[in-house]
């Protein structure tokens, strides 16, 4: 289907939905009833769910049939808004083609003489409010669609961050854009850290498939607990299920990702023998770290790779090597990061 081609459909269709476009609902059922969502069909086979209640990440995202991310145990939950003690986060995880991170506290639960804060922050447990739905517009041949919300991570006397984000695309173009700006809305200094959690599984992440990055690993990578397979394959393939990694067991590497001359760092994977990959485009300014996350355990088979300000070290660890972000009053940062599929050639040609 050439949607870039109007000849082609013109005087043929009479609703864009036809061919894509966003549609919003409310799920009805199980443990997300009353979560408000957002489908969004780009008309190249690649559609994806919006969670507008969990900050509007991402959580299904399909291919045609295949699907890009994993989803865990948990599945989509509404949100708990006080999920902010230790581990309590990874109760309502539901994994996800994307997860964020943030905006205040990236990594385990820590504590210091600011505070105590849970795993991961408090973002994907805050409902985004919506601000505006651009649809495709076939008559005029606009084909550019975006969805706009903004979070708010804020406290009484504390911090008070705010961030818009635009999700948008182009019908006939297999990607997702989506552009950050998280801004202090406070008359105080405050913390930032923000990690983007790209959780892919089956079928595009398999055994074999390659992990594709360019950059320099640091210590976390050649930590004792990571399994022989990554000391064999560094971080550059995709394993069969482990027994090594039932429970909490995993691997990680802390990568110091390296850009072209554009400063864009290019990461993702390649699934070879099903022809698909996805891309991910980032920039190193914005963003210097990639992390690259592996659990392999039985039923629960997920990798992911995570463009982050920080490693996942935590705001107090962050703090005391003097690398933590402090958003002065009025002052804002922009994030921006691509998705996009790649299918037949590309896929083979997908490499660093």
């Amino acid at each position: 289907m050439n949607l870039g081609n109007p000849e082609s459909w013109k005087d043929k269709l009479s609703h864009v939905q036809q061919i894509g476009g966003i549609e919003t609902s409310i799920l009805d059922n199980g443990a997300g009833k009353g979560v408000r969502i957002a489908w969004v069909n780009t008309g190249t086979g690649l559609r994806y769910k919006l969670v507008m209640d969990r900050g509007m990440d991402i959580l299904d995202a399909f291919f045609n049939e295949n699907s890009l991310a994993w989803i865990s145990h948990a599945g989509l939950t509404a949100p708990q808004p006080f999920s902010n003690k230790g581990i309590d986060w990874l109760r309502t995880f539901g994994g996800g083609l994307l997860t964020t991170c943030g905006l205040s506290n990236a990594g385990p639960p820590n504590t210091d003489e600011s505070g105590a804060r849970g795993l991961h922050g408090n973002y994907s447990n805050t409902p985004a409010e919506l601000i505006s739905i651009k649809q495709p517009d076939i008559f005029s041949g606009d084909l550019s669609f975006e969805i706009l919300a903004k979070v708010r991570e804020t406290t009484t006397f504390g911090p008070s961050l705010e961030m818009h984000r635009s999700i948008s695309g182009t019908l006939g173009s297999a990607e997702i854009r989506i552009m950050d700006t998280v801004s202090n809305r406070g008359n105080a200094p405050a913390p930032h850290m923000l990690l983007y959690h790209i959780n892919c599984g089956w079928p595009l992440i398999d055994e074999g498939t390659r992990i594709v990055w360019k950059g320099e690993k640091k210590p976390k990578a050649t930590d004792a607990n990571n399994t022989d397979f990554n000391r064999k394959y560094e971080f550059t393939r995709c394993t069969a299920p482990m027994d090594a990694h039932a429970g909490f067991g995993e691997d990680v590497a802390f990568i110091d990702p390296k850009a072209d001359s554009q400063d864009q760092v290019v990461c993702g994977y390649a699934n070879d023998s099903l022809g698909l990959a996805l891309k991910i485009t980032f920039s190193k300014t914005q963003m210097p770290w990639l992390i690259n996350w592996q659990h392999w355990g039985k039923n629960e088979y997920v990798t992911a790779l995570e463009p982050a300000t920080h490693p996942p070290i935590g705001q107090a660890a962050a703090r005391e090597n003097g690398t933590l972000i402090l958003l002065e009053p009025g002052e804002s940062r922009t994030y921006d990061l691509r998705l996009e599929v790649l299918t037949g050639e590309k896929v083979r040609e997908f490499t660093i």
